[in-house]
């Protein structure tokens, strides 16, 4: 199982992620380049080396009708009911004080929206992914001052800097594509941050609401060391969070922030391939009873899976079932749908699709192309499964075959539906007499 995994013993901020999961790739230059190609409006990305504590990683910086602009001085989101342009200060603990007087547009969320899918070269997911990370911001503010999301206006984090951070992160892991995405608790930092609003604890209040049900700590160092859109990234890609899991690493990035603290400020990323402890070795399969398990079923490799689902209340019963097929001819896992009453007293359905993360994307276009929904909801999930083989067995029927699961101490048999169905056909049986004779007939196995 490719695995990545994310140390946050020091935080985490967009661009400090964007250049710990750059490090991870083998040409660097050319996926800077294809940044550089998107079409942000006004953005130029340039990554470049840089050392804290005596490590060497890359820093990251974006610049924005030729000026950088610091993600980190620019993340504590405010609302407004209003869009103008206006003069303010802010300090962030990842950089330096910086005072400023110049132009910040307040964009929408909407306004995001018709960035990021209508201006961008983008693959859909990635597109997905982008607004998904903005819907997680803009819902903690609107929790935190109290206002429906669609009245939330972004003066900072809505800027070209701060998209060009959550889209790089998107595209980075789209292009790494790890089966697995493991965070380390998440350290936040202490103290107070100040900002031209007053002054805010640590960790702000829109990170500490995007960081609920999360694990995270304090420290002793003084500062913000995870920003909101640090947090925003960190909660949308995780699979889960807790300590590095044994894994063969083939490649390390570091993430570098602007600040000196006495401990290295970065964001270390490590990819690599999830390592089990050496199993006993196991009889050879030709010499083991089917009613003995060959070895305990457990959730590693290939046991990762992605639920995609959405609701719709327009489709007939005859174009769901077209798409379900659809799905499943197309490497689907599992589809299925549930009953469930839509606004408006409607009575409609929750289609609900299971498949590798590798396939992603493929299922997304499916879904949007074989359905009438207008959004795709996704979840990740570790399986527990039985290992399972099939085996054919002769009967006075002739061949049958069956399916042997086994593991965690229990073995299941089952005999394929489509051989006793066949068999009760021919000989004018019902599938439980069929199934009775083979049982109890003698067999021998292929």
């Amino acid at each position: 199982m490719k695995t990545l995994y994310i140390d946050c013993s020091m935080g985490a901020a967009g661009d400090m992620l964007t250049a710990a999961l750059l490090e991870l790739l083998p040409d660097r230059e050319a996926f800077v380049a294809r940044l550089n190609s998107l079409g942000i409006p006004g953005v130029r990305y340039s990554a470049d080396p840089a050392v804290k504590c005596g490590i060497t990683g890359t820093h990251v910086s974006v610049t924005v009708d030729g000026e950088e602009e610091d993600e980190h001085l620019h993340e504590h989101e405010h609302h407004h009911d209003h869009e103008h342009h206006h003069e303010h200060e802010h300090e962030h603990e990842h950089g330096h004080d910086h005072s400023h007087d110049h132009a910040h547009h307040h964009s929408s969320l909407h306004d995001i929206e018709h960035i990021v899918t209508g201006h961008l070269s983008l693959p859909t997911m990635v597109a997905l992914d982008v607004m998904a990370v903005y819907q997680e911001i803009a819902e903690a503010e609107s929790h935190v001052h109290g206002r429906p999301v669609d009245q939330i206006h972004f003066h900072e984090v809505g800027t070209m800097d701060a998209v060009a951070d959550i889209v790089a992160v998107c595209l980075l892991m789209h292009k790494l594509k790890p089966d697995e995405v493991v965070v380390s608790p998440i350290h936040v930092g202490s103290g107070q941050v100040h900002c031209a609003h007053g002054i805010l604890p640590v960790p702000a209040p829109a990170t500490a609401y995007i960081l609920r049900n999360i694990p995270t700590y304090g420290g002793n160092i003084q500062g913000e060391l995870c920003t909101p859109t640090g947090a925003a990234l960190l909660k949308h890609f995780a699979t889960r969070f807790g300590s590095q899991p044994m894994m063969s690493t083939q490649a390390i990035g570091y993430g570098m922030g602007k600040k000196d603290f006495p401990q290295a400020n970065c964001v270390r990323a490590m990819i690599g391939e999830k390592t089990e402890l050496p199993a006993s070795p196991s009889l050879p399969q030709e010499a083991v009873s089917v009613t003995e398990p060959e070895h305990t079923a457990s959730c590693e490799d290939g046991n990762t899976v992605i639920e995609l689902s959405c609701n719709v209340d327009d489709m007939t019963a005859e174009a769901v079932a077209f798409a379900m097929e659809k799905f499943l001819s197309e490497g689907a896992n599992e589809v299925y749908t549930v009953p469930a009453g839509m606004k408006k007293s409607r009575p409609g359905i929750l289609l609900r699709m299971l498949c590798k993360p590798s396939d992603r994307e493929k299922m997304v276009k499916l879904i949007f192309a074989n359905t009438t929904t207008i959004g795709i909801r996704e979840l990740t999930y570790q399986r527990y499964v039985l290992d399972r083989k099939i085996e054919t067995i002769d009967t006075s029927f002739g061949p049958v075959r069956r399916k042997v699961s086994s593991g965690y101490g229990v073995t299941r048999v089952k005999f394929e539906y489509e051989d006793l169905a066949r068999i009760a056909k021919e000989h004018d049986l019902s599938l439980e007499e069929v199934e009775k004779r083979i049982s109890l007939g003698g067999s021998e196995n292929h």
